[in-house]
């Protein structure tokens, strides 16, 4: 399983996770970017692993793509996705190079999701929203509506215990989410809620237990839309401990001058961040997911449920992404066009997938 890969923004805490799964399953050659000529010493896998390191910038459009040009897949790694473009995407399409990404934001895969026919004309394979949420979360929705005769209902719902072991980048993500109402499908048409409302109390695997969740805006609440024929998508999630999540509903409420403002959204996320750093070593940095789909089977009502548990949000990352990774790299996934997860990953590659990383998840039936 050999070939060469391209990881964008790969010496951050997620990328090098990405790396790190992928020197373990697969033997293909690795290069991860950064945007100065340093290496990070918070690599997820040793300096003399046979990983090449590349200065680039995102922006030198040129150097980005001869970068490309060398690859026969790129992972893209390099967030917050709501500043990014789709030139990484496009060149990938240009060049005819395979093309996945970590992407968590609905205007980055709305934009995406527009260039498909242009990837499938090309036969690139791209796959977006890929890592743990979105991305494990969307098979464990495929696994249950499979299972089910008619899918009516899909219910989401993350925790994050205190970093999650990611860096300031992901506070920037969770505190750009806060910024504006957005749309999600309930009853069978769109309706409007607000980030960090509509608070429930979910039962979680340990050591997380019930947590309260709220509704965030996650792109799996258009593509779940989109690939399954359901009347509601419900997309929650949380932070542990729960007074995080308390403070972040309060920060939604703030006026919009200043939950928009640029400089309040860094020095919110530092903020945020320096406060992990302290609570981290009581809380951890784990993940837990619950995925809920309600429906028929043989006549009869049910509701199907799964539950993911990790101890380190980052390496689960790993595991979402290098998994596709590895099975594009291997062409056991390959449809040209431009995808979300559960339109492209067959169930079971994804159980065989997880079962080679030692994930297990938990399924019941009520």
């Amino acid at each position: 399983m050999a070939g060469r890969v391209l990881i964008l923004g790969g010496r951050g805490r997620i990328g090098s996770c990405v790396a790190a799964d992928l020197l373990r399953h697969t033997q293909a050659q690795i290069t991860i970017t950064g945007r100065t000529a340093a290496l990070s010493d918070g690599l997820q896998f040793p300096l003399e692993s046979g990983v090449i390191y590349l200065a680039l910038d995102l922006a030198d459009r040129p150097q980005l793509q001869t970068a490309i040009g060398n690859a026969d897949l790129v992972i893209h790694c390099a967030g917050p996705f709501r500043y990014r473009d789709d030139q990484a995407i496009r060149l990938c399409i240009e060049q005819g190079v395979n093309y996945l990404d970590v992407s968590d934001d609905r205007r980055f895969t709305l934009t995406a999701l527009s260039l498909r026919s242009v990837a499938e004309a090309a036969g690139v394979t791209a796959i977006i929203n890929s890592g743990v949420f979105p991305g494990i979360s969307n098979s464990m929705v495929r696994q249950g509506v499979e299972q089910l005769d008619v899918a009516e209902k899909i219910h989401l719902s993350y925790v994050v215990a205190g970093s999650g072991g990611a860096g300031v980048t992901v506070m920037r993500t969770t505190f750009l989410g806060l910024q504006n109402p957005f749309e999600v499908w309930l009853d069978g048409r769109w309706q409007v809620v607000k980030p960090y409302t509509g608070r429930e109390a979910i039962a979680f695997p340990q050591p997380f237990g019930r947590t309260g969740v709220y509704w965030f805006d996650m792109p799996e609440t258009i593509t779940l839309v989109d690939s399954f024929p359901v009347q509601s998508v419900a997309v929650k999630f949380g932070s542990a401990p729960d007074f995080y999540s308390i403070l972040t509903a309060l920060m939604a409420r703030l006026p919009a001058q200043v939950i928009q403002h640029p400089q309040a959204i860094e020095f919110l996320s530092k903020v945020s961040y320096g406060m992990t750093a302290v609570t981290d070593r009581f809380s951890g940095i784990g993940v837990a997911m619950r995925a809920e789909v309600s429906g028929q089977k043989d006549g009869s009502p049910v509701r199907y449920s799964s539950t993911f548990v990790h101890e380190n949000t980052a390496i689960a990352v790993g595991y979402g992404t290098g998994s596709l990774a590895e099975l594009m790299l291997s062409g056991a996934v390959a449809k040209p066009g431009v995808w979300a997860v559960e339109q492209v990953l067959p169930t079971d590659l994804f159980e065989r997938a997880m079962q080679s990383r030692n994930v297990k998840l938990a399924q019941q039936w009520q």
